[in-house]
């Protein structure tokens, strides 16, 4: 679908809207310098030429994937309005709107009985999820994987709670013999699952920690910020789909509509198993918000203004992509995840390049095979400049050497700079062959 033809679809759904307001007297709204607005965006449109190709396929570097075209034409429609979503009366639509979606991601997960809702994105609906544990277990640790995302021990920091962190495994996964050793020496609240990391997509195994749940006393919240949705996905290797498959026994969830979910920024979604927690929000409005005896988004969560035009988008993403297994929306993802390994495939077979661990979602990474880990990764940097001037764009990653064990790097320790590539647009499985061959012309030099 053309871009002229998602703003036909958005005018006519713009003129439905106005007859639900018909019945109010007619008025001029107030629009300073609308004589200057042309050149205006035009200039803005060609300041945003300034940009990587997100929305293309040869944009294969980091985490992100274009909204699809009803999200874009449903947030712009909400935007006429503009509601709230931190009170029935700022966004009345919107906000059972918001209730209706955030009930089908719940039910994706095997919830039909929670607490949540949508934040301004992944970083702030941890903060929510970890002052949760902070509050069910006061002064008590945080841990989470070494490869787990940095503002896990920020928001700890944020929050005044002890941290630590967990070694990994040489796919990235959280170390089980090393979490234990750590319980065994009391103090640990809260263990953060990382169902996704965020320079590997590596899946923690949380079967195993699930395990040791019923050993030791703490929560587990799962940071599925990106790795969520592939809940959903048929083609798993057997540690990520059996890890997916028991998300719904840990005690929280996050997840980013933002990513996988087709939705433009920000939008992501916190979850948590118990509603009783709703308790640790609990706070008096003395000045607004009388008009509804309802409970209102505002009431179980830290964030106050949110964006109602971003529970529209996913409400309308949603309606036309069922979160199912089998259907449109997780094809998509199974194909992302199919190109990874397609691609994988290729690495492993090339003997200029170390392929890292087999990719568990649809983020991969290599290193250019070298006699050493700084010429290693001098290379890299290289072939990343490269390639970014042939039009494919991909990413450098810092990661532990052992990771590639098959660069025979003995006498090397630390880390190496690494290619890094998220394939997580569905078209991406039909670029792959395109992919490679330009990463070829950027090793040989030969653009």
């Amino acid at each position: 679908m053309t871009a002229r033809q998602q703003t036909a679809l958005l005018d006519d759904a713009l003129a439905e809207l106005e007859t639900q307001f018909a019945g109010l007297p007619a008025y001029k709204p107030s629009a300073p310098g609308e004589d200057h607005m042309a050149a205006v965006l035009e200039e803005a449109a060609q300041r945003l030429g300034d940009n990587y190709p997100y929305f293309h396929p040869l944009y294969a570097g980091q985490m992100l994937k274009p909204p699809h075209p009803v999200a874009r034409a449903a947030y712009a429609l909400a935007m006429r309005l503009n509601p709230n979503n931190h009170a029935l009366d700022g966004g009345r639509a919107s906000s059972r709107m918001e209730v209706e979606a955030v009930r089908e991601i719940a039910g994706m997960f095997g919830w039909t009985e929670f607490l949540g809702h949508l934040t301004s994105g992944g970083t702030f609906a941890n903060l929510e999820a970890l002052w949760v544990a902070g509050q069910s277990a006061p002064g008590k640790t945080i841990v989470a994987s070494e490869q787990a995302h940095y503002t896990h021990q920020r928001i700890s920091a944020v929050l005044k709670l002890p941290f630590a962190s967990v070694s990994t495994d040489a796919a990235g996964c959280m170390n089980v013999d090393a979490l234990e050793a750590l319980l065994n020496r009391s103090g640990v609240g809260t263990v953060v699952v990382t169902l996704g990391t965020t320079a590997m997509g590596a899946v923690d195994p949380l079967d195993e920690i699930l395990k040791l749940r019923s050993l030791y006393p703490f929560r587990i919240h799962v940071d599925a910020a990106y790795g969520g949705y592939f809940r959903l996905a048929s083609n798993l290797g057997a540690e990520a789909a059996r890890a997916l498959e028991r998300i719904g026994e840990v005690d929280s969830i996050v997840v980013d509509p933002h990513k996988h979910g087709l939705q433009p920024y920000g939008c992501g979604c916190v979850l948590f198993r118990d509603p009783a927690v709703g308790r640790w929000y609990r706070h008096d409005s003395p000045y607004t918000y009388f008009t509804s005896q309802e409970l209102h988004l505002g009431e179980i969560s830290l964030e106050c203004s949110r964006a109602g035009a971003a529970a529209v988008a996913l409400w309308a993403t949603q309606r036309l992509l069922p979160l199912e297994r089998g259907g449109a929306f997780a094809q998509g993802l199974e194909q992302g995840r199919e190109a990874a390994l397609r691609m994988q495939r290729y690495l492993a077979g090339d003997p200029r390049f170390v392929a890292g661990p087999t990719p568990q979602l649809d983020i991969l990474v290599w290193a250019v095979r070298a006699g050493n880990v700084a010429e290693s990764s001098r290379l890299a940097e290289e072939v990343f400049e490269r390639a970014a001037a042939d039009s494919l764009h991909l990413a450098l990653a810092h990661l532990p050497t052992r990771f590639f064990p098959g660069a025979d790097w003995a006498a090397d320790a630390g880390q190496v700079t690494c290619l890094r590539s998220v394939l997580m647009k569905p078209e991406h499985l039909a670029w792959v062959d395109e992919i490679t061959r330009r990463l070829e012309r950027a090793l040989d030099g030969t653009l």
